[in-house]
């Protein structure tokens, strides 16, 4: 069995908590449907869309130059960074300069990527989510399992105990509303405690020097209001030529994402504030490589709206934390390979080869047919599974034969003959055993991933 199917398992064991969860994301998906029909060039905007981010590929150092001028001119202090190590250093010595001890942050997947919230905590520095979802996740002391919607996975009833335990709310009170407002409150503390604003960057706009930043809660506002310092973090595959190519690409990211006609707030930063300073970290860390993966550099396209999770069938129904990477779904199963098919090859499996997912991207990737490209370069890499090569050669041997072939066929109907003991057992792969334990009390979900983690 691959790393993802055995990953798994825990979470298709709780069947209640599977239903919900692909429930909950197919709702978003069928959100997504209902936006797009209302825009009746919608194919064209992705086409586009795809096109646009092409050309910048294409130009990738010529439209990062010309925005590091641009941002230059404008008082941003633009910083370059190789690998997440240099990035996180650079964080760190702006926030030691300032003299800073909070920093809020909201949510940037650069930031999960190269791990610095943990890289601050480590050297003092409170580090403190923003996003309600990415607050949630804190608190419970786990990485998002979505990268637009990260506590999707978290019943109301666990944010109820959690905020209950953490934030002191009314005991067994789990209305949405009721917690909203409540995180709210606590997290008002944090933005005016602040002394350092961090966010990452949707899109960098090469022709103005701006970061465009799109939230739906304006945590991102708030927290580079009050703070004298913010630290922007970016891919260097987020920039993108000009005001006009910005508008296609916001028409598109919250309709594929959430079903919203555009995020409630899409901010500017073009120059700082008087008295303040903005500093953006443009950042590689292996982004140059898959660049020059002319099979795979597609990846670099994406706009990150999370569309290709709420449309996987696989994802929807086995959970963010069943894959090796930090980001699940399509998505991750194609990064995760770019950065080292060696660990993270179990994920490939992770797919049914529906391609849902290329047909709802926003940007037009090929997300599943790469899928398929990689399960075909395992072999040439020496990964691929002897269990499931050896299983093909057999096919192949039954199939090239035409006894075999009906000799295979009459053995396939005796055994749907034989009793349900024989067929259905731990040695039988496709019984999936283990699917009738009892589901997991909803308020021991972090204690039920600690434990699978064996922590």
């Amino acid at each position: 069995m691959s790393t993802h199917s055995i990953a798994a398992k825990r979470f298709v064991a709780d069947a209640d908590r599977m239903a919900w969860h692909d429930r909950a994301l197919y709702a978003v998906r069928e959100k997504r449907d209902r936006m797009m029909e209302t825009v009746p060039e919608w194919e064209e905007l992705r086409q586009l869309s795809s096109e646009i981010k092409r050309h910048t590929l294409s130009r990738l150092g010529d439209y990062l130059l010309e925005f590091e001028r641009n941002a230059t001119a404008n008082g941003i202090a633009v910083h370059w960074a190789r690998d997440a190590a240099e990035m996180n250093d650079t964080v760190w010595r702006l926030v030691r300069e300032h003299g800073g001890r909070n920093l809020i942050k909201s949510k940037s997947m650069l930031s999960e990527e190269c791990g610095l919230t943990p890289f601050l905590h480590e050297r003092g520095i409170d580090a403190v989510e923003s996003d309600l979802g990415e607050r949630i996740m804190q608190l419970l002391g786990l990485p998002p399992s979505h990268i637009v919607l990260p506590a999707i996975g978290v019943r109301r009833e666990e944010v109820g105990a959690l905020f209950e335990r953490e934030l002191g709310t009314r005991p067994g009170d789990s209305d949405p509303t009721y917690l909203t407002h409540a995180a709210r409150q606590a997290l008002r503390a944090k933005f005016l405690g602040a002394d350092v604003s961090m966010t990452g960057v949707n899109f960098a706009v090469a022709s103005t020097g701006a970061l465009a930043v799109c939230t739906n809660e304006g945590n991102a506002d708030l927290g580079t209001s009050f703070a004298d310092l913010h630290i922007a973090i970016m891919g260097i595959e987020k920039v993108i030529p000009d005001m006009r190519a910005l508008a296609v690409f916001t028409r598109l990211l919250a309709r594929s994402g959430t079903g919203q006609p555009v995020t409630t707030y899409t901010s500017l930063y073009r120059r700082p504030a008087p008295g303040k300073r903005i500093h953006v970290i443009l950042v590689d860390n292996g982004r140059s490589e898959w660049l020059a993966d002319a099979r795979h550099r597609n990846m670099l396209k994406c706009l990150r709206c999370g569309a290709c999770m709420n449309t996987c069938p696989v994802y929807r129904r086995s959970g963010g934390y069943s894959y090796s990477y930090f980001i699940p779904g399509p998505l991750g199963i194609n990064l995760s390979m770019l950065r080292s098919p060696e660990l993270h090859r179990g994920n490939v499996s992770a797919c049914s080869l529906c391609y849902s997912c290329s047909e709802v991207c926003p940007a037009k990737i090929d997300l599943g047919e790469q899928i398929y490209m990689w399960r075909q370069q395992l072999d040439a890499l020496g990964l691929a599974d002897r269990t499931k090569k050896f299983a093909v050669k057999g096919m192949d041997f039954v199939m090239n034969g035409t006894r075999r072939f009906y000799g295979g066929i009459a053995l396939a109907r005796a055994a749907g003959k034989l009793p349900r003991f024989v067929v259905e057992n731990g040695l039988n792969p496709w019984s999936a055993p283990g699917r009738a334990m009892p589901p997991f009390a909803p308020q021991t979900f972090n204690a039920w991933w600690k434990k699978g983690r064996g922590e």
